[in-house]
């Protein structure tokens, strides 16, 4: 039986760790999310009778649905913030890059392996394309941009295209989700191309127009509000408060999806908009810093969690050829799509590679996993999709979480940039 004060006081010692590690360990070959995630296989693996709660994400889907969800959207809320230079075709051409090029690949070339890997039916393999290909934004910490800014060319090139790309692809995985669902409900373990059409009108064109309008308009009324308004009382960035990050959070999540489009492209959307309301407020800041300090608590005790399933079995369904096609997504797909991707981008070489190589796969990998099985089937036991998408969580956290830190250290002192 779960004992809840050793619920609380895992709880608080826990926050404590969340604050007191990221200053610890910058620029060393560690990460917060690591730790975390060593400490929940640790702790359920200890010989003790601990009163700790089972964790089992495959029973309790639509817990582990909301619950990641709700990081992934305050990530998102928390990448936008961060971001100084302004949207523009120009500006962003490397971002143009990721999601035009190296996502579709990246999805392609995952679902193709585990159809040939892993034998698995087109649905399930298009399912683990489209879970497997988006940079998670709550994930990426080590590699993103810092707080913001007035400079728009404060930010190397690195870090904001990885930023920049996990913020709009977590959004725009939805698509590649919904063609998996609409692939399994069409065919089943077949192969049909009924399901294409309503697909690419709702799913891609719909949804995506209103995901982006969405977001545009409740950003612009948050910036009016925020900064322009006559009233005192209403202009909140004369009070300060950073949990008003949160409202924006909700408010644009919850309106788009009420008009059916993609909330998580509206949030990052609607961040976008704060930011280009008024670029130089300190405001700015104070929601970012609340906002971050929010994700890093729950990024912390989502991968404990993760840890505590992985240490209670939550691999036994692995099987080599799952464990073969993770490790090739982190090794080969994602780092070959990238390179394709950006070919004649305005990148030096090495920066090259790290945006390549550096596509963190995390808790909006389990997000889209959950919600697309209370779905649909997809012809594969739904443990062994878990144990796929979960132990290629577990090696992006351990490799990119040892590696992140010391490479963007080493590409900072190349470029003559001091890192303290």
């Amino acid at each position: 039986m779960t004992n809840p004060d050793a619920v609380f006081a895992s709880l608080g010692v826990g926050a404590l760790l969340a604050s007191v590690l990221p200053r610890v360990l910058a620029g060393r070959p560690l990460s917060l999310p690591l730790i975390f995630l060593l400490c929940g296989i640790g702790v359920y693996l200890l010989p003790l009778p601990l009163p700790l709660p089972a964790i089992d994400p495959v029973a309790d889907r639509m817990v582990t649905e909301h619950v990641t969800e709700v990081v992934v959207i305050i990530s998102l809320m928390g990448a936008g913030l961060a971001l100084n230079r302004p949207v523009g075709w120009r500006r962003w051409r490397v971002t143009w890059r990721l999601l035009g090029i190296t996502m579709p690949l990246t999805f392609l070339i995952t679902a193709c392996l585990a159809w040939w890997l892993l034998d698995w039916p087109p649905a399930a393999a298009l399912l683990l394309g489209a879970v497997l290909s988006p940079t998670d934004p709550v994930l990426a910490s080590e590699v993103r941009v810092g707080e913001p800014t007035d400079d728009e060319h404060d930010e190397d090139e690195a870090r904001f295209a990885l930023t920049s790309e996990a913020g709009l692809n977590d959004g725009l995985a939805f698509p590649l989700t919904y063609a998996a669902v609409g692939l399994a409900a069409v065919a089943g373990t077949g192969w049909s191309t009924g399901w294409v059409g309503s697909w690419a009108a709702q799913d891609v064109a719909y949804k995506c127009a209103v995901g982006v309008l969405g977001g545009l308009l409740v950003g612009r009324l948050l910036g009016w509000l925020f900064f322009r308004a006559r009233s005192t009382s209403l202009r909140l960035s004369q009070h300060r408060e950073g949990f008003v990050a949160l409202g924006a959070t909700f408010l644009s999540f919850g309106l788009t999806e009420l008009a059916g489009g993609y909330g998580f492209l509206a949030v990052f959307v609607t961040a976008c908009a704060i930011r280009a309301a008024e670029r130089a407020h300190g405001y700015h800041n104070v929601l970012h810093d609340f906002i971050e300090q929010v994700e890093r608590l729950l990024t912390a005790a989502v991968l404990f969690l993760l840890g505590a399933f992985i240490a209670s079995g939550g691999l036994s369904a692995l099987t080599w050829q799952g464990a073969v096609a993770g490790v090739a997504v982190l090794l080969v797909v994602r780092p070959l799509s990238g390179w394709l991707g950006l070919l004649r981008a305005p990148l030096g070489k090495r920066e090259r590679w790290v945006v390549a190589a550096y596509g963190v796969r995390g808790i909006g990998s389990l997000y889209y996993l959950a919600y697309a099985l209370g779905h649909h089937g997809f012809g594969v036991p739904a443990r062994e999709l878990w144990s796929v998408v979960v132990f290629t969580v577990l090696v992006s956290v351990v490799l990119h979480g040892v590696t992140a830190g010391p490479v963007i250290t080493r590409l900072d002192r190349l470029r003559g940039i001091h890192t303290p």
